[in-house]
């Protein structure tokens, strides 16, 4: 029977021989299920993950804003040797590759000038893990050592073949800081990755910033932002110059549902009554690409999570009100793209048979069944439970 295409309308039947799409072409039929194709998460922390449960063990994890979760971090991270973050990171990435991940970010904190252990952990998990998992290391460097350290740890990120980010909010000497780090990513051509903006108050905009030196600097494509949270302060006509701007420069936007609506407007006894999503829908209308992500999992920072990208749009439909079928390539193609990722491979006959078969129409029947059965094919192999030799398998006839 046809399958139901993400981006594609109607039904089509698709073969696959060798690991490659051999064929794909309209069909008469329908209800042979709904494909999209593998996922990305562009922004997660492997060397945060999974260190709620240990935190809880050595005492009160109270938590009513985004720097009582930096805090318990700290109070955690004298357990992050090399044992520790590998374990903890390859059970996550475990974890997401059978979600479906194909592509990931992962950003490091990079508190002091030196190396961070975890910096060397994940790029060995990052070769290790080549084939299965296209993984993107990301430095999270604090905004405060930016203008003394930036330019050694800018070297070592290039020699790494990382992405170059830093953490900035209402640094005193963002201005400064966020033009010396354009400057060392270009000398060393290094993609940047910021968060900022990550909290509700209305001077917070680096983001701003960020915009401004995109354009400046010529990195349209190369700069992606993370959280923004203060946008959703903005009236509409402020908001509409700031989204423009980004647009023109070709700065990227991705929203963290999770973590924000965890942590923003959190005061304790109360209900929120601001969630600091960032406007995604006016961003993309604008012209940004806008993304979606996992963000933490199970840290201080949001004790729960997946690794499953669909579970953060199913989040995102509603406290976000983005419509799953039009914003699928929030967790797929354009997340791959901006990490490095063969999106323009995705069902391209004569190109690789990497997708995912789900037992449902469409994305909006998809996000209806969170439970909706899955299979993952890579190179034209399913990792799932539905048939198939590896050598030919046909999708929809």
């Amino acid at each position: 029977m046809g399958v139901t295409i993400a981006g594609l309308a109607g039904t089509h039947d698709l073969t696959v021989e060798r690991g490659k799409i051999v064929a794909l072409a309209p069909s008469r039929q329908a209800g042979g299920g709904f494909i999209t194709p593998l996922l990305a998460d562009c922004h997660v922390h492997l060397d945060k993950t999974y260190t709620i449960e240990r935190i809880r063990r050595s005492g009160p994890a109270k938590v009513d804003c985004l720097f009582d979760a930096i805090d318990l971090m700290e109070m955690d991270r004298p357990n992050w040797d090399g044992s520790d973050i590998r374990e903890r990171a390859s059970r996550a990435l475990a974890t997401a590759y059978e979600a479906g991940v194909g592509v990931m970010r992962t950003h490091i904190d990079w508190t002091t000038p030196e190396v961070p252990t975890a910096w060397h952990v994940l790029n060995d998990l990052k070769a290790e893990w080549k084939g299965r998992i296209h993984i993107e290391t990301a430095a999270l460097v604090r905004g405060d050592i930016v203008l003394a350290a930036g330019e050694g740890i800018a070297r070592r990120v290039a020699q790494d073949g990382g992405v170059f980010g830093a953490f900035f909010y209402r640094n005193p000497d963002i201005v400064d800081a966020v033009e010396a780090m354009f400057s060392l990513a270009s000398r060393h051509d290094l993609k940047l990755d910021f968060h900022v903006d990550e909290g509700l108050e209305a001077e917070a905009d680096g983001f701003s910033l960020i915009v401004d030196a995109t354009k400046r600097h010529k990195m349209a494509g190369r700069v992606l932002c993370g959280h923004a949270c203060s946008l959703s302060l903005r009236d509409d006509d402020e908001l509409e110059r700031i989204l423009s701007a980004a647009a023109e420069a070709g700065a990227a936007l991705v929203s963290l549902p999770t973590s924000n609506l965890y942590l923003q407007d959190r005061i304790g006894g109360r209900s929120p009554r601001r969630r600091g999503l960032a406007p995604v829908k006016e961003a993309r209308a604008a012209g940004m690409d806008v993304m979606l992500a996992s963000d933490n999992v199970g840290d201080a920072f949001y004790p729960w999570g997946d690794y499953d990208p669909l579970s953060i749009l199913r989040l995102a439909a509603p406290v976000a009100h983005v419509d799953p079928d039009t914003w699928i390539d929030a967790i797929t193609t354009l997340p791959m793209k901006i990490c490095g990722g063969d999106d323009g491979a995705f069902l391209r006959v004569g190109g690789a048979a990497d997708f995912i078969w789900h037992e449902a129409e469409d994305a909006h029947d998809l996000t209806m069944k969170p439970q909706a059965r899955r299979v993952v094919f890579r190179d034209g192999r399913s990792s799932g439970d539905a048939t198939t030799n590896g050598d030919k398998h046909e999708r929809g006839n």
